[in-house]
């Protein structure tokens, strides 16, 4: 007789032992990673640091890292952390819990591409954001010193390290030079 699992919910999920291990949850399954290693920490602590200077400076909401969860899917529940995202001040009081996941789509996603990432995973995982309400997705490719902006129902564009990236209306104000990103 064949066992049948069923989805892990978010709660369940939140409530699982710390084994030093980054997890997600996706469609009820937990998904294991593995530590991308230090160039990949540099370039997100880089977008990071840029990015919370800038909110906090403008008082525009609050920037969060990888460990946190945004639960962007319910019923199989989905739980997924970017490696640095944005919540505009406006949608902060709908987050009732600080310490659980926060309960909606970033509006800002920063994915740091890893040398373990396979073919097309980022750009999975992007338009997983987008169909869950995030306004502008960052994908920072360290090899090619790039990152490709997307947004929901626009061509993505491919900035290189000579370009500016800008915040648009999702990070009003926000202005940098990609290869600064890379540092």
């Amino acid at each position: 007789m064949a066992t049948v699992t069923r989805p892990m919910t978010a709660d369940e999920f939140f409530m699982m032992p710390d084994d030093g291990l980054r997890h997600e949850l996706i469609r009820g399954e937990v998904h294991t990673m593995s530590p991308p290693g230090g160039y990949h920490g540099e370039v997100m602590i880089e977008f990071g640091a840029r990015i919370r200077d800038h909110v906090k400076a403008n008082d525009l909401g609050r920037v969060y890292g990888g460990d946190a969860g945004f639960f962007i899917e319910r019923d199989p529940d989905t739980v997924r952390g970017p490696d640095v995202a944005f919540v505009r001040r406006e949608r902060l009081g709908e987050i009732t819990e600080r310490s659980k996941f926060v309960p909606f789509a970033p509006d800002l996603a920063v994915e740091v591409a890893s040398p373990s990432d396979r073919p097309g995973e980022i750009g999975e995982k992007t338009q997983a954001w987008l169909a869950a309400g995030t306004r502008m997705a960052w994908n920072a490719f360290p090899e090619s010193r790039t990152v490709r902006v997307d947004r929901p129902g626009v061509p993505p564009v491919t900035l290189r390290e000579d370009d500016e990236i800008d915040g648009a209306d999702v990070l009003p104000g926000f202005r940098c030079r990609v290869g600064d990103l890379f540092a």
